[in-house]
């Protein structure tokens, strides 16, 4: 059967890394992105784009009756935890109901095709063990609830969605709300002159699992060829690395010499000072599991910075 997958949130940085995936794999692709957000950017005959306000529920059905996809891979919704301290009213109406919006318009099409959903392991309880799928939920910060909320209205949908869960993720093309990405966009600022050699920084003593992206959208590829619905999979390195010893990675990689300043802007309202997870049931159920280093993410994730910031590439927003 020919494959022709829609990514919601496709300009997104799972979602655009994703879109490289399947790319790759020689799927034609649809893509679809935020009117307000994002544009796409270079021409891919296999791609097809279409801006889709995931809030606007006709025009999602619209949409969606005018592909009907092979398999959905919903990237999209509002994914900046700190922003959502901010207006944690728009990040419940864009993950909740624009998942609902999505999953009613696939229902009523009658569409059978696999629909991955990507929550957060941000609805767990918070531990200082790693996470299994199976342990309390209790979310606690205005994106953990949305999340929580998201994965809700999947489970219960009666199409066949797969959830996942995954913990953080990095690489190249992240924004710098994200810290590993703030550091090196610092640093590379740093190495061109533009300021002085001073790295503004938050909290360094907070422990992530960390996966790179690249592996991360491998995952949800995973999912969807052989994961089973309605049941949540981890998408994590089962390892918690400490900020601060990222930063130093990065700072080794520096060409440059950097001091370090804590920046009380950077300290977010709530901040889990221990998340990691277990990778055991994605691993068993599909075969993944993570593979690309965390020292040639940080360094893929420098450079991408270096040649971003050149005068022959446009400055990021």
């Amino acid at each position: 059967m020919t494959s022709h997958p829609l990514i919601t949130g496709a300009t997104g940085f799972a979602g655009g890394h994703l879109l490289n995936t399947l790319r790759r794999d020689g799927s034609k692709v649809y893509g679809w992105h935020n009117p307000a957000g994002r544009a796409p950017h270079g021409s891919d005959a296999g791609v097809e784009w279409t801006a889709v306000d995931i809030l606007d529920k006709a025009a999602v059905r619209r949409a969606l009756s005018a592909i009907r996809p092979s398999a959905i891979y919903h990237c999209a919704g509002i994914a900046d935890v700190h922003q959502a301290w901010k207006t944690p009213t728009a990040t419940l109406r864009m993950n909740v109901l624009g998942t609902h919006h999505l999953l009613d318009a696939a229902k009523a099409l009658g569409l059978s095709c696999p629909i991955l959903v990507t929550c957060s392991a941000l609805i767990y309880r918070p531990s200082g063990e790693p996470l299994t799928e199976d342990h309390p939920v209790n979310p606690t910060s205005p994106y953990g609830i949305s999340k929580l909320g998201q994965e809700m209205v999947a489970t219960s949908s009666p199409l066949p969605v797969l959830v996942a869960r995954p913990f953080n993720h990095a690489g190249p093309r992240q924004d710098v709300h994200y810290a590993t990405s703030a550091f090196a966009r610092q640093i590379v600022e740093i190495e061109a002159g533009r300021h002085e050699a001073v790295l503004r920084v938050g909290n360094l003593e907070s422990r992530r699992d960390i996966t790179d992206v690249r592996d991360t959208v491998l995952a949800y590829r995973a999912l969807v060829e052989k994961g089973t619905p309605h049941r949540p999979y981890n998408v994590c390195s089962g390892h918690a690395y400490r900020i601060g010893d990222l930063l130093d990675t990065l700072i080794g990689l520096a060409r440059v010499r950097v001091r370090i300043e804590v920046d009380t802007d950077r300290l977010r309202p709530s901040d889990v000072p221990f998340m990691a997870g277990s990778p055991d049931r994605i691993a068993d159920e599909t075969g993944w599991r993570a593979h690309i280093p965390i020292e040639r993410t940080l360094e893929d994730l420098l450079n991408y910075w270096r040649t971003a910031l050149t005068p022959a590439h446009p400055r990021p927003a």
